[in-house]
């Protein structure tokens, strides 16, 4: 017999096959237990990962999907042991939902690196058997580890992309100690990731250089986003006037593309970080040898570092730029964030719309 009970009906939105097409879906949470807590989702931000699990880019989606891990919503039960939570606290929860709590990266508050069993919140088997669902539904069932508190005035809508976009950048800035005012940052991709990369080297006090293939984002990088410099990263003449002139450098841009670049603008001992995920990293060895420069990459964040990161938003006011949408729009807004046409982040209002 299962220690888990089946608990209470959930609506959520599904893809039930490679087609990624969303529509209704019903399903059962399970039941509360001592050390959860119940969100009732409010809002759930969009992120490429939805795409892959909808659409099987990686050939092990476990259909139904219900896609999301960018949530956020307000506590509507407590398990007998939670004391970090009370009904009606805002919370977030977001790319993880459960982990071994025994290793050296949990104890360290590192969970999304447990080599035992991080469980992922989509498409993955949960302690109870079950497929993890996420955040297009109405409410989901944590252990309060995995939740965070979310300060009260900060807005819902915006907190959701900071569970994952957020935290994904915030992580190795705070690793490689890139909060050291008055260092240089260059930032490739003006997505969901860069755009808060931008937010917060500004917050730490760092010289920004935005990198795109577009100088159709100059404006926003600079006016919006607050970047000190933009450059187009295919004038290989700009390029060359930045040659060993930054720290460190975050590569956010999707799809496959050079590296070989930008490691040139890192000075010595510089850092180039990715955060991206292309097919394949093609790099001349003279890369890393020339200027004793490194590569490294990065994978969300733990539960100690994403709490922290709300704090900070919250106390210096840093907002994702996002787009507000219903649940039926978005399968289209997949669609758009592919074509790279999104400032910067699309957020579902599931508690407006998800009926």
């Amino acid at each position: 017999m299962s220690f888990f009970q089946e608990g209470k009906d959930c609506l959520g939105w599904a893809a039930r096959d490679a087609s990624g097409v969303l529509s209704p879906y019903h399903f059962k949470r399970r039941a509360i237990g001592a050390d959860d807590i119940s969100v009732k989702i409010t809002h759930c931000g969009i992120c490429y990962g939805d795409v892959v699990y909808t659409r099987n880019k990686h050939e092990d989606s476990k259909y139904p999907v219900v896609p999301g891990h960018e949530i956020a919503g307000i506590v509507q039960e407590v398990g007998s042991n939670v004391h970090r939570f009370k009904i009606g606290d805002p919370v977030g929860v977001g790319t993880y939902i459960n982990s071994c709590r025994n290793c050296d990266e949990c104890n360290e508050g590192l969970e999304v690196q447990c080599p035992n069993g991080m469980v992922p919140t989509i498409n993955a088997v949960d302690v109870d058997g079950t497929i993890t669902k996420g955040g297009y539904s109405s409410f989901i069932v944590v252990h309060e580890r995995y939740c965070y508190k979310i300060p009260e005035n900060y807005p819902l809508a915006l907190a959701a992309p900071l569970l994952c976009s957020g935290i994904t950048v915030y992580t190795p800035m705070i690793h490689h100690k890139m909060n050291q005012p008055g260092k240089s940052l260059g930032v490739i991709g003006l997505g969901g990731l860069g755009h808060m990369a931008v937010k917060f080297a500004k917050a730490f006090g760092l010289n920004v250089t935005a990198f795109s293939t577009s100088i159709s984002k100059k404006e926003e990088a600079l006016n919006v986003l607050g970047a000190d410099k933009f450059v187009v990263s295919t004038d290989e003449e700009e390029m060359k006037t930045l040659s060993r002139s930054l720290d460190f450098i975050i590569d956010s841009a999707s799809g496959d593309h050079p590296f070989d670049p930008y490691m040139s603008l890192l000075k010595t001992n510089g850092l180039f970080v990715m955060v991206c995920y292309p097919k394949e990293v093609k790099l001349d060895p003279l890369s890393l040898f020339i200027g004793m420069r490194s590569i490294t990459g990065s994978f969300t964040g733990g539960t100690k570092l994403t709490g922290e990161m709300l704090e900070f938003c919250a106390a210096n006011k840093i907002y994702p730029e996002i787009e507000v949408i219903p649940i039926e729009y978005a399968y289209e807004a997949f669609e758009r964030m592919l074509k790279g046409d999104v400032k910067y982040r699309f957020v579902i209002d599931i508690q407006n719309s998800l009926k």
